[in-house]
C-alpha cells in the first residue's frame, strides 16, 4: 500500500505593494528615461549661454561702439535713430543718480555717450539677429584663422609667436598643458591615431580591461622589451578624461569591434551600456568559437573549468 502524497505547498499570495513602493519604482523608471535628455538639452543650453557671454556678447559690444563712432560721421544728423539722441533731461537724472550713488561726477559729454550706450545695447538686444551677430563673427574668424594658419608661413609665424608666450612666468607651465589637450581632442592626427578600442590584461593576467590605442611607443621602451610596443590609454570610470598610459608589447593588444563613443559609453556607464554588437548572449559571450570549443568539451564529460585546468597541468609538466 503506497503513502497518500500530499498535494505540494501552494504558492504564497501576492502582497499589492504599497503607494510608496509604487511610487519609488516609477519615479525612477521615468528619471532613468528622461535625465539623460534633460541633461543633454541642459548642457547644450550651457555652452550656449556661456559661448554667449563670454565670446559674443564682448564682439557685440565692440561692434556697437565702432557703429556709435561711425553713426554722426555717416550718416546726416536728422536720420540718426532714437537711442542716438539724448536728451538733457536724462543726463539731469542720471547725473543725481550717480551722486546719490556716491560715484565721481562725469561730465555731460561722458553721461551721453554712456546713456548712449545703454539704449543703444538695449534696442540691439531686443533683436535676435542681432544678438548672434558676435557669435556669426567668431565662427568666421576661427574660420579665416584657421586657414591662415593652417599654411606654411602661418604655421611658421605661429610657431614663433608660440615660443616668444611660452616664455612668460606662469603662462608656460600653463599654456603647453592645454595645448596638448585641446590637439588631443581636436586634433586631426591625434583623432586618427584614437580610433581604435582594444582590450588588454591589466592590471594583472586574468583581468581584462578595455583601453584606446593611441600609437607607437618609446624607442627605448622598444629596445628594452626587445619586441614591437605599442601605447594605450587606459581611462578610468566614471571621468574616462583621466587615467593610465601604459605601455606593452604588441601582441598582447586585441582590437575590438567597438567605436571610441561606444567605449566611452561603457567606461562612464562602469561596465552597464554594453554596445549590441559586444552583448553576450549567453554563458560563453556569444562567440561561435567559444560556444564550439565548449560544446566539444562537455561532448568528451568535461567542464570548460576542469578542460582548462586540465591544459594548464599538461603545460606544467611540459615545461622544463
Amino acid at each position: 500500500m503506497t503513502a497518500k502524497q500530499s498535494p505540494p505547498p501552494s504558492p504564497l499570495p501576492d502582497h499589492p505593494r504599497s503607494f510608496g513602493a509604487d511610487f519609488r519604482v516609477f519615479f525612477l523608471r521615468g528619471l532613468a528615461i528622461l535625465l539623460p535628455s534633460v541633461l543633454t538639452i541642459w548642457l547644450l543650453f550651457a555652452a550656449y549661454g556661456f559661448v554667449q557671454r563670454n565670446v559674443a556678447e564682448p564682439i557685440n559690444k565692440g561692434l556697437r561702439g565702432v557703429i556709435i563712432q561711425i553713426a554722426p560721421r555717416a550718416v546726416a544728423p536728422e536720420r540718426l535713430p532714437d537711442w542716438f539722441s539724448v536728451p538733457d533731461n536724462e543726463i539731469d537724472a542720471a547725473r543725481l543718480r550717480r551722486a546719490s550713488s556716491g560715484l565721481r561726477p562725469l561730465s555731460n559729454d561722458q553721461i551721453r555717450v554712456e546713456i548712449r550706450e545703454r539704449n543703444f545695447a538695449d534696442w540691439w538686444n531686443s533683436h535676435w539677429y542681432l544678438r548672434n551677430i558676435g557669435l556669426l563673427v567668431a565662427i568666421i574668424l576661427f574660420y579665416l584663422a584657421g586657414i591662415v594658419l593652417g599654411g606654411f608661413i602661418g604655421r611658421r609665424v605661429y610657431a614663433r609667436i608660440e615660443r616668444l608666450i611660452t616664455r612668460i612666468p606662469l603662462i608656460k607651465q600653463v599654456y603647453p598643458s592645454v595645448k596638448q589637450v585641446t590637439e588631443f581632442l581636436l586634433g586631426e592626427k591625434n583623432q586618427m591615431s584614437f580610433n581604435r578600442v582594444v582590450v588588454l590584461e591589466y592590471p594583472r593576467k586574468g583581468v581584462w580591461t578595455v583601453g584606446f590605442h593611441t600609437g607607437a611607443t618609446l624607442k627605448t621602451v622598444n629596445r628594452i622589451a626587445g619586441v614591437e610596443c605599442v601605447s594605450v590609454f587606459i581611462p578610468s570610470s566614471p571621468t574616462p578624461f583621466t587615467g593610465y598610459a601604459i605601455n606593452l608589447p604588441k601582441d598582447e593588444v586585441v582590437d575590438v569591434d567597438m567605436t571610441v563613443e561606444e567605449a566611452l559609453r561603457f567606461v562612464i556607464s562602469g561596465g552597464v551600456l554594453v554596445p549590441e554588437s559586444q552583448r553576450a548572449d549567453g554563458p560563453n559571450g556569444g562567440s561561435p568559437a567559444l560556444a564550439a570549443r565548449a560544446g566539444v568539451t562537455m561532448m568528451e564529460g568535461r567542464t570548460p573549468a576542469a578542460g582548462a585546468a586540465s591544459r594548464e597541468s599538461n603545460e606544467s609538466e611540459t615545461r622544463p
